[in-house]
């Protein structure tokens, strides 16, 4: 590099570029207007305490707050100054964060009922409000005191539901195969007995599927087609939601493994969320009536009818 006076200046190398402060070209340079003595005195009288360590400390706090540390022991690297960068940038915007509710994790304590449960299924289960317990066996299951049929959907689904959030046994277990059974019970019944519950149904479900954690995930949108295989009237039932659950579907349409020539175990266990957002948005747009479609392409913009076809 040549300057203006005909000197030769040395380039920025690996020397310059690692180094605490490099010039950087990219950005516009002030013409500074000379000060008068007046100013300068009062600018001496501002830096002559940075000589002391107070000084020396303050001078230093001044200047991490205005420009953003880098990774050379807090000062601002060579580097991000010459490609013409202030900082190291806005942090992460956590979408695939997970939001798991406090307590979940909490294991079973039969003559301690917690205060605060993670979940309504929790607080429930252990005041004996639920007509369920564990059948003991060589493959444990599920024992209704009551038939499930004879349960009031509007009161118990909801509850039931919000204990997919569950990950420690038995409470998880129950909600789920509960849940199952709710369900199957309630296929073909005449009023229905799902479809006044669902307005109910939107805000635990809207609460598991933004836990980001691939099992809860999982469980709530195969409970999601159950619901809609047992009685068909919800899928127009849930049209009005759609703003509440498909953006976690777009998050995770695509969220496939590339295996290769592997197997993927999680297509029989059914816990490959993009394969299971593809059959739901498909089943959603069957059942949902003329409207769904475009409420659905609405929220996925990238979604495809499978009606055309």
């Amino acid at each position: 590099m040549v300057a203006q006076s005909g000197m030769q200046v040395a380039p920025l190398g690996v020397n310059a570029l690692s180094g605490t402060i490099a010039k950087s070209y990219s950005m516009p340079n002030l013409n500074r207007t000379p000060m008068s003595p007046n100013q300068s005195h009062a600018l001496m009288n501002m830096t002559s305490g940075f000589d002391s360590p107070n000084g020396k400390k303050s001078l230093e706090l001044a200047m991490s707050s205005t420009f953003s540390p880098g990774s050379t022991n807090g000062a601002l690297t060579g580097r991000m100054v010459v490609q013409g960068h202030w900082g190291l940038g806005p942090p992460k915007a956590g979408a695939y964060k997970k939001q798991i509710p406090k307590g979940v994790f909490d294991k079973m304590h039969a003559f301690e009922a917690k205060p605060h449960p993670a979940t309504q299924f929790r607080r429930f289960y252990e005041r004996h409000d639920l007509p369920i317990a564990v059948r003991h066996a060589i493959n444990p299951g599920v024992e209704w005191k009551v038939e499930p049929e004879r349960l009031d959907y509007m009161y118990l689904l909801p509850i039931f539901w919000d204990g997919l959030l569950e990950k420690v046994e038995p409470y998880s277990f129950l909600a789920f195969q509960g849940l199952q059974d709710m369900l199957n019970a309630a296929r073909g019944k005449e009023p229905s007995l799902i479809c006044p519950a669902v307005p109910s149904l939107i805000v635990p479900m809207r609460r598991a599927l933004n836990t980001k954690d691939t099992v809860i995930m999982c469980r709530c949108i195969n409970m999601i087609q159950l619901m809609i295989r047992c009685d068909p009237r919800c899928g127009e039932l849930l049209v009005p939601y759609y703003r509440q659950i498909l953006p976690i579907f777009s998050l995770y349409r695509h969220a496939n493994k590339n295996l290769g020539d592997g197997i993927d175990y999680a297509q029989r266990k059914r816990e490959n969320m993009g394969e299971l957002v593809a059959e739901t948005l498909e089943l959603l747009e069957r059942t949902g009536g003329e409207d769904a479609f475009i409420n659905i392409k609405y929220m996925i913009p990238t979604y495809e009818s499978c009606m055309t076809h």
